[in-house]
Order: C-alpha cells, then structure tokens, then sequence
C-alpha cells in the first residue's frame, strides 16, 4: 500500500472559511495528530490579511497571555487581525483572556484549537457567549478520502481502514500504521490523558478501555464495570466521561419513547477510531482471520455517520434500539421527530428485516440493512 503525499482536503473547511469574522473566536476540538494545525494552516493560505500561529503549550506564550491588559495584548496580537492558538487548554483561564481579547480589538478574528473539550469548554463557556462557534475535527472520513482518491481506491482499502482507523498519519503512511497507532496511544493515552485531575488511577482507566474494547456493540452497564475494576460507579462514570471528552469514545444511548419494553437504561460504548480499539488490545492481524469483523464493522460504520454528521452541521441524534425480549437495531437516526432504522451486517448474504416490535411502535420509520457492499452509498 503506497505512502500518499498530497494534502487531503478536511470536509469542514469552507464551513470554517464561511466563519472567520472579524470579533468570533472559532474553537475547533479534536484529539491530538488528528489535523488541527494542519487545517490551521490551510486557512490561513487564503486570508488576506497578516496572521499569527501561536503554540500555547510554549511557556513563552503562556507568560504572554498571563497579564491581561490592552498593552500586553497589543503587544501579541501587533498587526496581525487572524490569530490562531495551538492546544488552547494550555493557558490559563483561556476564555476570559480571548474575551478581553476580542473585546479589546474588534477587527481581530481568533481560532483556537484544543485536544480536549472539557479544559477549552470549562475555560470558554460562560466568557464567550455569543462570540464563538464550535467544531470537531475527526479522523479522516470516508468522505473525505474519497474526494481525494476517488472511491474504487478508498473501496479496495476497507479492510484497511477497518482494522488501522483513519488517523492522518495512518492513511498517509499506511506501512508503518501499526507502529504509528502504539506509540500515539501509549504517548496520549498514558501521558497526555492521565495528567488531568481526578484519574488516580492509570491503570484502572487503561483497564476500562480495554473492557470497553472488548464490548463494542454489546450495552455496557457502569454497575458492572464497576465490579470488574472494582471501583465506585462515580469513578467509573467520571471517567468515561473524561474518555468522551477527550475524543476516544463516544456513547450511544438507548432510544424510547416511553414504552414499556425499550430498554433506556443502559448504553453502548464506541471507538471514535478503530486504530486506537485495536491498539489497546494490540491485535492489528488482518481483517479476514479477525473473529471480531462484526465488531470493528459495525463501529466503523456508526463512527463514520457520525462523522458525516458532524461534517455537515447535521443535528441528527443516533441511538440504538432494544427490547426487554430482545428485539433490537443497531442505529437509529433520529431528525425532526422522523425516524431511520439501520442494521449493520458485514456479511451481506446475511438476512436481516425489521423487528416486529419496532414495525408496530414505529410504522412511520424507514428500514435498511448497510454491508459492505452498499455502505459507500449509505455515506455518500
């Protein structure tokens, strides 16, 4: 599989061009090496005006930002009127100092990018009501591969893509993904990931990753996980949390409309990147002798919607469906009170129909079954 070298265009840069107003901080989350600075400079080529970069993990810039005064802050910002601001959580009360700042110079426009939302989140808020517009940068979609390769290439590379995920780094250099994917989750994972307060312990956190990479598509009950790892259920539940926010998994909660037999209580767990799934395990053998492909399909697959959703500024809730008796879908996209139902098989000759129960609680929805052979057009 060959190295590609051309820059891969990221589905959400003319919604953030359409954005980049003089007085609007534009923050823009994601984990780190997913492309934040990559598409920082992006936009950046196209701006007219002069423009800073500034790495807020320097300490240099940290002392900038330390005083917050008009000088002090004329000083940083000079004749630039496009500020960006690498891994933003880095400085201290970061929404009060871009709120001063902005507020002090209206014609500037700042983008700040952050590797975790609750540091930025907990930080901006409250300070930039009104003045800021949020977005998630993803691994790379399917979308966005195939506007750059075309879709026969980004087809033949499935298998791939399924068990290495879709990081930058791992689509450019597909030979040396495995190697990549160890030591971005060991270095984030075990460095990054454990210096914020409240994990006291490491190993229990890599614990529950692991349990949850085992589970994936199975309701995960945090009583249960709890006893695995035997720890309280609110440690478990700040944690995963804490995982959420920093863009290594993602829930999907039960849907209801209130009757009896759905169950709600419970939710599933996802990998935003099967790379970082299989890492944690360290089983990066091929998909054909993998006895786990229904598992890595189905979390590629909801994964990706996700990410088209989120792409596009779509609003639309996912959900999964269950029975007390044991009816259930795998996804349910929810929009405007309309309802799409989707099965996930990676065996397309596997048949698969709706369940009777959920035919009669929702005559009104759609149905479908997405496999391989018809998942590209499910997503494009």
């Amino acid at each position: 599989m060959e190295r590609q070298s051309a820059f891969i265009e990221r589905a959400i840069t003319d919604r953030l061009r359409g954005k980049l107003a003089a007085n609007k901080v534009l923050l823009i989350y994601g984990t780190r090496r997913v492309g934040k600075t990559a598409l920082s400079q992006r936009l950046a080529q196209d701006a007219s005006d002069p423009v800073l970069f500034l790495n807020a993990e320097d300490e240099q810039v940290q002392r900038l930002f330390a005083t917050q005064t008009r000088d002090r802050f004329a000083q940083i910002v000079g004749p630039h009127r496009l500020l960006f601001i690498d891994e933003a959580q880095a400085i201290p009360e970061v929404g009060k100092r871009l709120k001063f700042l902005v507020d002090s110079f209206p014609e500037v426009t700042v983008v700040a990018t952050g590797s975790s939302s609750f540091d930025l989140n907990a930080s901006v808020g409250e300070p930039l009501t009104g003045r800021r517009v949020t977005y998630e940068l993803f691994p790379f979609s399917v979308g966005e591969l195939v506007a750059h390769q075309g879709r026969m290439k980004t087809e033949a590379q499935l298998a791939h893509y399924l068990v290495h995920g879709m990081y930058p780094e791992v689509v450019t250099d597909p030979l040396e993904a495995a190697d990549y994917l160890r030591e971005l989750t060991d270095a984030y994972l075990m460095k990054d990931l454990l210096q914020y307060d409240g994990v006291k312990h490491s190993a229990k956190l890599m614990e529950l990753l692991r349990l949850l990479a085992y589970q994936i598509g199975s309701e995960v009950s945090q009583n249960e996980l709890a006893n695995q790892l035997n720890l309280s259920k609110d440690t478990v539940g700040k944690y995963l949390d804490l995982l959420t926010k920093v863009f290594v998994i993602f829930k999907l909660p039960g849907y209801s409309r209130n009757l009896r037999k759905e169950v709600v209580k419970s939710a599933k767990w996802y990998f935003t990147d099967n790379g970082i799934r299989n890492a944690l395990i360290r089983d990066f053998s091929p998909l054909e002798g993998r006895n786990d492909r229904g598992a890595l399909w189905e979390n590629f697959c909801i994964s990706e919607r996700r990410k088209l959703l989120g792409n596009r500024g779509d609003r639309a809730e996912l959900h999964f469906w269950r029975t007390y008796d044991q009816q259930e879908l795998d996804l349910l996209e929810v929009r405007d009170g309309r309802i799409a139902a989707v099965e996930l098989k990676w065996n397309p000759k596997r048949a698969a129909r709706v369940p009777a129960g959920f035919a009669r609680a929702y005559p009104e929805a759609t149905f479908e079954v997405v496999h391989p052979e018809n998942f590209f057009d499910w997503l494009l």
